[in-house]
């Protein structure tokens, strides 16, 4: 049973990190710019701060469900978070990467402080881990939790991991160059933005 809790929290969290958002994007373009070692130190703080955010968010599904605007909310970091990612990134598109004495410590806490600031995997906790829960595919203690937190945190790390790997693949097989992939990113960046802007626009204006 533990093993399987385990597991799938790998699965699940593994999942959850393989559509393009703010945090396998910032792994790609660290890759690009930085190389595969900072990635995979922001990686592994990342994968930490993931275990205590599940967590949390599995421990208080039941309050979390009961915000009324807690997805309004979370649209709104969204957009500002994309938003600045974005326009940091566009401003320097064109700047090529400069070898720092501390890249290993930014690298860290720039994993530390987007795993905290990570609101999208909110409400997918709060589905994936209800349909987990009711469906008796995992249990509600403590140590459960624990299991299924680690789980989550490795399915984290691994997803990550493949994206900064293909990152450095796509790269030297393309001959793509830095000022090519940030503007990608950027642009993504903006994209996502206004999604959840237009998502807003959609709920409050619009259908009503």
């Amino acid at each position: 049973m533990i093993f399987l809790t385990f597991f799938i929290g790998v699965i699940a969290n593994f999942i959850g990190y393989i559509p393009p958002g703010n945090i396998n994007l910032s792994v790609v373009q660290l890759t690009i710019n930085k190389g595969l070692k900072q990635s995979l130190q922001f990686i592994i703080a990342f994968s930490c701060v993931e275990f205590f955010f599940t967590y949390f968010i599995m421990s208080a599904a039941d309050w979390l469900a009961q915000q009324v605007n807690l997805n309004t909310a979370i649209d709104w970091v969204m957009v500002a978070l994309f938003g600045t990612m974005g326009v940091l990134t566009w401003m320097h598109r064109k700047k090529a990467p400069k070898p720092k004495k501390n890249e290993s410590r930014d690298s860290i806490t720039y994993g530390i402080l987007l795993g905290f600031l990570n609101p999208v995997q909110i409400p997918f906790w709060m589905i994936t881990g209800t349909y987990l829960i009711t469906h008796q595919w995992i249990e509600t203690g403590r140590l459960a939790l624990s299991i299924f937190s680690m789980g989550s945190a490795a399915g984290a790390f691994l997803c990550l991991f493949i994206y900064a790997k293909s990152a450095r693949y796509v790269k030297d097989k393309l001959y793509l160059s830095n000022k090519a992939i940030n503007t990608g990113i950027a642009v993504l960046f903006f994209a996502f933005a206004a999604y959840h802007i237009v998502k807003q626009l959609y709920l409050h204006v619009f259908k009503h």
